[in-house]
């Protein structure tokens, strides 16, 4: 109870403390001459936005840039070393020659690439190429699905696959976790994705530590599918109620079937809302880690970029080579985030 409280007052109070800074900016400006005011009264409300962005997102941001080349407890300079690190593993001099034999690709004289960082590079991969084109796909089939079955059963469908957006990460990961659940033979089955394993014939398994073809990567993937599939749902089903009725008449009077209409007509038209969807949930994938923390922690091969800041940082207290983590990240992102802009931009322009 004290913390609902406690986040009713917080929310109270940031409104009204928002409110009285631009009220009281705004005032000031109000002082100046008549002439001034109408060419400086944006800055009332620019100022704190600015501000906030400063404090925020650009300061930590130099902040982690810097300790990313400083040593453990970031009070040393260090130069690139967090870096190679990173990239590549030490190797003893005994152990030079079986490498070698071993095919193993080597840097320096005793330094090879780091299999793990390149395993945890591989799953940051396969969520970006995976996630959000299934999330996209699965969102796409049922916005247009439920356009067609009539008023009363359309918001019925859409609550039903939206609902899942109202739970937290944590929280779906623990409901996937149950569904995945291993127990030892012997004992009373409780996940029923083993449960109809076994009413098929096959054998329980333990899903989440089965890494061969990364099948434990994929079956956390499906729990991001199932949380966002709604939102992609919801957003292009929008856009497709917005195509022109016109155009579907024209192509059905030109003989067009449903398949034709959708894929020559719809989706060229809702293409900038697909595209927008779809890397909105990249830029999402690229920074996973709630669902990787409570399911697997890490472990057998599914630990992503976000998941090894988080180890580095807070389990090992490594300040420099978390920073390291974090700003590999950051590069990774900013394409991403340019093509966000870019689409939306095109968006804008098309209307």
């Amino acid at each position: 109870m004290s913390d609902l409280f406690f986040g009713l007052v917080s929310i109270v109070v940031g409104v009204a403390a928002s409110y009285g800074v631009f009220w009281l900016l705004n005032f000031l400006l109000s002082l100046l001459p008549e002439r001034l005011y109408r060419k400086a009264n944006w800055l009332a409300f620019l100022l704190p936005a600015a501000l906030l962005v400063i404090i925020v997102l650009v300061a930590p941001l130099v902040q982690t840039v810097i300790w990313s080349f400083k040593s453990d407890n970031a009070k040393e300079w260090v130069g690139t070393q967090n870096y190679v690190e990173i990239f590549t593993d030490e190797v003893k001099p005994d152990k030079v020659e079986a490498k070698k034999e071993e095919g193993a690709v080597f840097f320096a004289d005793n330094r090879i690439l780091d299999g793990r960082f390149m395993n945890i590079l591989l799953n940051n991969f396969l969520w970006v190429l995976v996630v959000p084109a299934a999330t996209v796909v699965v969102g796409t089939a049922t916005a247009t699905l439920s356009n067609q079955v009539g008023p009363t059963r359309e918001r019925v469908f859409k609550s039903l696959i939206f609902m899942p957006m109202a739970i937290s990460f944590v929280a779906a990961s623990t409901i996937w976790a149950y569904f995945y659940s291993y127990v030892p033979p012997g004992r009373p089955e409780v996940g029923l994705l083993n449960a109809l394993f076994k009413l098929l014939g096959g054998e329980a398994q333990p899903w989440l530590t089965l890494d061969k073809g990364r099948l434990n990567s994929f079956l956390l993937m499906i729990v991001i599918i199932w949380l966002q599939g709604g939102y992609a749902m919801v957003v292009i089903s929008a856009a497709i109620k917005n195509v022109p009725t016109e155009t579907l008449e024209a192509a059905q009077l030109d003989g067009a079937n449903s398949w034709q209409v959708f894929f020559r007509v719809i989706l060229p038209q809702v293409w900038g809302t697909v595209m927008s969807v779809f890397v909105t949930i990249l830029i999402m994938v690229m920074k996973i880690f709630d669902i990787v923390l409570a399911m697997t922690r890490g472990n057998f091969t599914t630990s992503v970029l976000a998941f090894e800041w988080y180890k580095e940082f807070f389990e090992n207290s490594n300040l420099g080579p978390a920073s390291a983590v974090v700003t590999i990240l950051v590069v990774l992102i900013a394409p991403l985030m340019w093509l966000q802009i870019r689409t939306v931009r095109q968006q804008e322009a098309l209307r």
